[in-house]
């Protein structure tokens, strides 16, 4: 069976890998494949993918070829498992604008989130 979706995901942000072992519990159809951005190999086999933007927002694609990102791609593996269909809320006009706003933000200090949060010493990088 082919993936629906693809996430590009950040394997040294806790949260990060802690919410897709999430996802990937649900994913019993395989319908999702992770790839780490960190990977060795990565730029070799996603030589379209922006490691320095991927890190910035979350990158996804589609079956079709099509790119998605941030929330866009939360709300569509979510739903491909068939789980918390209420985060379809956060694509509605109004409130998408603001889910933005407020995802860019959480992006941006994720792994300092992830310290407070998880009560994890800071990688260097992520400073």
């Amino acid at each position: 069976m082919m993936n629906e979706l693809i996430i590009f995901y950040d394997s040294q942000c806790p949260l990060c890998r802690a919410e897709l072992n999430h996802l990937k519990k649900f994913d019993r159809d395989r319908l999702i494949s992770l790839e780490d951005l960190h990977a060795p190999n990565f730029a070799d086999r996603f030589p379209f993918i922006d490691v320095v933007k991927a890190n910035r927002v979350l990158h996804g694609q589609l079956a079709n070829g099509e790119m998605i990102y941030g929330l866009d791609v939360t709300v569509k593996a979510w739903g491909l498992v068939n789980k918390y269909h209420w985060l379809k809320v956060l694509r509605w006009p109004l409130i998408k604008t603001i889910s933005d706003i407020f995802y860019k933000v959480f992006a941006r200090y994720r792994n300092q989130i992830s310290a407070l949060l998880l009560q994890q010493k800071q990688c260097e990088r992520c400073k």
